[in-house]
């Protein structure tokens, strides 16, 4: 019975759908399965993998953020704005950048945990605001004149393979968020506050507390995101990521985290990435129209939220069949 549970798992639909995805794909679309394609999705992987990671832990809490890629975008003009004024150490200005996340995500944590405002409004509203800083600072602009040593190395292969090196660095970021969610007090105390806040409260869950520092973490990653899209590109500017909010959240959802909270692990969300990923990289070299890849994207949010719901409740049903 245990093995049948593991096998109605949404993480395992997940799984196999990205399977079903790359061997139809394959068979079907000349280039899809070829280490070049498999080069393009992780650099598409790795910004989104960046930010859904603590994204997952936020939604779980019950909470949401999706200022999330107008950080990024912030993150990308002050970075350019800084270099242009002599700010040219690359090491002293990425410090800067996560800092500048920290406090964004701090000023998002601050309106939900002390006012005790929606995340849903508040994220909504900064994200807007974030977007709109990043044209007051940089405007129109592109700074792309940053050293080719960074930006050639941020996406140099790894040894032998056409996969980047700093898709090493999201799977160590990825086992890290996993420890914590998934072997910790800690995560325990996230999927209790989605369950139930005040039950999380009395039971001495610090629930205010952990959320801001949520939203605090969400930003820097949200941040080094933005770094890593600034190299990738070797060009900062004002609408960096924009609209890539849809993708994460889509990507969370479509992970199997419930958009109430309280449920979902992070197995999914990863196989997630890598499956919307993977399907739009598909999609594009079958040549099929932007509008057709939104329409995917927006159906696929939709069948995350029925999903994992139409999955629950077939296991339900299969447990209540189960002798006593």
């Amino acid at each position: 019975m245990n093995i049948l549970r593991k096998l109605g798992s949404w993480d395992v639909v997940v799984l196999v759908a990205l399977a079903l995805v790359v061997i139809v794909g394959s068979a079907s679309i000349d280039g899809v399965g070829s280490p070049r394609f498999w080069r393009f999705v992780t650099l598409e992987v790795i910004p989104i993998a960046i930010v859904a990671l603590p994204l997952t832990l936020v939604v779980i809490t019950g909470e949401i953020d999706l200022s999330v890629a107008s950080v990024m975008g912030l993150t990308c003009s002050v970075m350019g704005s800084l270099w242009m004024h002599g700010v040219t150490s690359l090491p002293l200005l990425i410090v800067l950048c996560l800092a500048l996340g920290a406090v964004l995500g701090a000023v998002n944590g601050l309106f939900v945990t002390v006012f005790g405002l929606p995340s849903l409004a508040v994220t909504i509203g900064t994200l807007a605001l974030y977007r709109g800083l990043a044209y007051v600072v940089l405007g129109d602009k592109a700074v792309a004149d940053y050293p080719v040593s960074w930006t050639s190395n941020a996406i140099k292969p790894i040894s032998g393979l056409t996969i980047p090196w700093f898709i090493i660095v999201v799977a160590v970021l990825a086992v890290l968020f996993a420890v914590v969610l998934h072997a910790t007090p800690i995560g325990r105390g996230l999927y209790a506050m989605g369950n139930n806040a005040e039950a999380a409260r009395f039971a001495g869950v610090a629930v205010s507390a952990t959320k801001f520092w949520l939203f605090v973490v969400t930003g820097v990653m949200s941040s080094l995101a933005g770094v890593f899209w600034t190299f990738r590109f070797a060009s900062a500017r004002a609408d960096n990521a924009n609209g890539l909010e849809l993708a994460v959240v889509a990507a969370v959802l479509l992970g199997g985290v419930s958009i109430f909270g309280g449920r979902g692990g992070l197995l999914g969300v990863v196989g997630a990435v890598v499956l919307l990923s993977t399907l739009r990289n598909a999609l594009q070299l079958a040549s099929v129209p932007p509008n057709t890849l939104t329409i995917v994207t927006g159906t696929l949010l939709i069948a995350s939220v029925v999903g994992p719901n139409v999955v629950g409740m077939a296991r339900e049903r299969l447990r209540r069949r189960r002798p006593a």
